[in-house]
């Protein structure tokens, strides 16, 4: 059953003077189980998110709540939703939860959290520079640099199989360079399987529409591209690169933990390559215990990338943080990428750096903006 409200968010609204505090839930007259929330919007590099201040009042959202919040016709619309709640340290700034669009809970979110850095400062929150935030997935420091843009101290990137984790038994890797290069045999069962996730085919056309940007263009700034291509593309029909009905394809994937977990495949041409399809069969593979984002990465050169990501709980999103920090150190092990690497995704531009050594942390660097902030009344839902 959908969780619906019958009452809209306001955009731009100002809190009422003698109100609650930002962030802060309120009843509804009218049904005294519904709830009034104050939300921010924001989004990094177009990866785009919900942000919930919950450092005064912890809201206790449902599953099915996150799903509305997310839901891009009933509710905000977002790829995730993050609450910002107390620190429970006295070394931790703050707290930092991640919902995907599909209610799931998640370890790590590498644009959300530059979002973070950003809105705590705007929201007067916080006015340090430097902010230490614990996450499910551990740790992490963020840095808001004079330039406006935000810095993220992604933590160590891991490559055991345990780690994400993934059942290797009875597969055999294939070494290049530091990596090894696991094979993910893909049999779709049925056409559901072929088209994806269970997500709104609105979010996933609207996704694939919008073109990479040119990492070598002194204007990175995206360019929308054409609705009619987009709605070919979600058919999910076979094509040479795709195992068609009742076949099986084989993929190699470097398989990494940025705290989440990552399956990076290298790809010729990243705007031809099969993500509505392939995508999903790899995100919800049997060998992921807890899923899997599937990265496509296309290797410009030595310190420019191209790279789409079809996330587990979310679909194909126009930027994924954590995925790009896990194609590039993947890049790195592989021998084909230097230690920083400009990373254009369809959202916009961020750059990664990182050493080669595994005890060395990996940074990535991006933009944070506000789009825009209001109100909106969550139903009760179980």
């Amino acid at each position: 059953m959908r969780c619906t409200s019958s009452r809209g968010w306001r955009a731009n609204e100002a809190p009422p003077a003698a109100g609650p505090p930002p962030g802060a839930a309120t009843r509804s007259s009218g049904d005294n189980r519904a709830m009034q929330i104050r939300f921010t919007k924001m989004q990094g590099a177009g990866n785009d998110f919900v942000v919930l201040d919950e450092t005064r009042q912890r809201l206790g959202l449902s599953a099915a709540q996150y799903r509305f919040l997310a839901d891009r016709h009933f509710g905000v619309g977002a790829d995730q939703i993050l609450g910002v709640r107390p620190a429970p340290a006295a070394d931790i700034d703050f707290e930092y939860i991640i919902h995907n669009a599909d209610g799931s809970e998640v370890a790590q979110c590498g644009n959300g959290a530059r979002c973070l850095a950003r809105f705590v400062r705007d929201k007067g929150l916080s006015d340090k520079e430097r902010l230490r935030v614990q996450t499910r997935g551990g740790v992490i420091t963020l840095r808001l640099n004079p330039d406006g843009r935000v810095s993220v101290d992604m933590g160590r990137a891991q490559f055991e199989p345990a780690s994400l984790p993934f059942d290797a038994s009875g597969l055999q890797p294939l070494a290049q360079g530091l990596a090894q290069k696991w094979p993910l045999a893909l049999v779709p069962r049925h056409r559901s399987d072929v088209v994806g996730c269970a997500q709104p085919s609105e979010r996933s056309a609207r996704r694939i529409a919008q073109p990479i940007p040119s990492v070598l263009a002194s204007d990175a700034t995206p360019r929308c591209g054409s609705m009619a291509s987009a709605d070919r593309q979600m058919i999910g029909d076979a094509t040479p690169e795709t195992p068609a009905h009742g076949t099986t394809a084989t993929v190699w994937l470097v398989i990494v933990s940025m705290g989440n977990p990552h399956a990076v495949q290298l790809v010729d041409d990243v705007e031809r390559a099969p993500v509505p399809e392939i995508g999903p069969l790899i995100a919800n593979h049997a060998r992921f215990a807890q899923r899997v984002n599937a990265g496509f990465m296309q290797v410009v050169d030595r310190g420019h990338v191209r790279l789409r990501v079809f996330e587990r709980g979310a679909g194909e999103t126009l930027a994924c943080g954590s995925g790009a920090c896990a194609a590039v150190s993947a890049g790195i092990r592989l021998g084909l990428l230097d230690s920083e690497v400009q990373v254009a995704m369809r959202g916009g531009l961020v750059s990664v750096a990182w050493s080669g050594a595994a005890t060395d942390s990996v940074v990535m660097t991006g933009p944070a903006t506000t789009v825009f902030e209001g109100q909106i009344e969550l139903p009760s839902c179980p």
